[in-house]
């Protein structure tokens, strides 16, 4: 597979603040790109140098916020990310110095971010190597694929298949996803 893919080429975004990288997996969620990346911009105007706080956020109504796109729900999950971050309760500033799990179970607790927005974050933002997001169905299926199996595995599966990829999941999750987009992806089930 490493081979019929190439080199690994994950890229790991560092715009912005953490705070700003979750607003946007928010934003994100359940939406095309094209269509997301409109309201996030709208959003990111709302606010002095397009960069929102989240005090700021707090601050804005609902009038404006609902005005820019963003659904009842997602205003919802943007209040309670900030009011989270805001008070301390997710400690956004400390997350470098935090373990996965640790930080996975501190952001799970904001409405809206459940454990497959957390490890995408784990993964993309902070570049952490070892994460196997299990639930996500891109790797459950190209699993499937790569060992020939005859359903797709649960999370479990996933899970104990790749336990062998530790401490490289992440490379190992890149090059799953990777395989399905250019059709190669067969592995001998070891």
């Amino acid at each position: 597979m490493i081979a019929a893919v190439g080199p690994c080429r994950i890229q790991i975004s560092t715009d912005g603040s953490h705070f700003q990288a979750l607003t946007r997996s928010i934003v994100f969620q359940q939406l095309s790109g094209k269509a997301a990346g409109t309201i996030l911009g709208r959003f990111n105007d709302l606010y002095p140098n397009r960069v929102p706080t989240p005090e700021q956020v707090l601050a804005t109504s609902d009038e404006q916020l609902r005005s820019v796109g963003l659904s009842r729900q997602k205003i919802g999950y943007m209040r309670d990310l900030s009011s989270k971050v805001a008070s301390g309760e997710l400690p956004l500033d400390a997350v470098e110095a935090m373990d996965d799990d640790d930080l996975i179970a501190h952001l799970v607790q904001v409405k809206g971010i459940g454990r497959w927005t957390a490890q995408m974050f784990l993964m993309f933002r902070l570049g952490r190597l070892d994460v196997l997001p299990e639930l996500d169905l891109g790797i459950q299926n190209a699993v499937k694929k790569a060992y020939r199996m005859r359903k797709r595995p649960t999370p479990k599966q996933v899970k104990k298949i790749g336990a062998k990829w530790s401490p490289h999941a992440t490379v190992a999750s890149w090059y799953l996803w990777r395989s399905l987009e250019n059709g190669d992806g067969q592995l001998g089930a070891d």
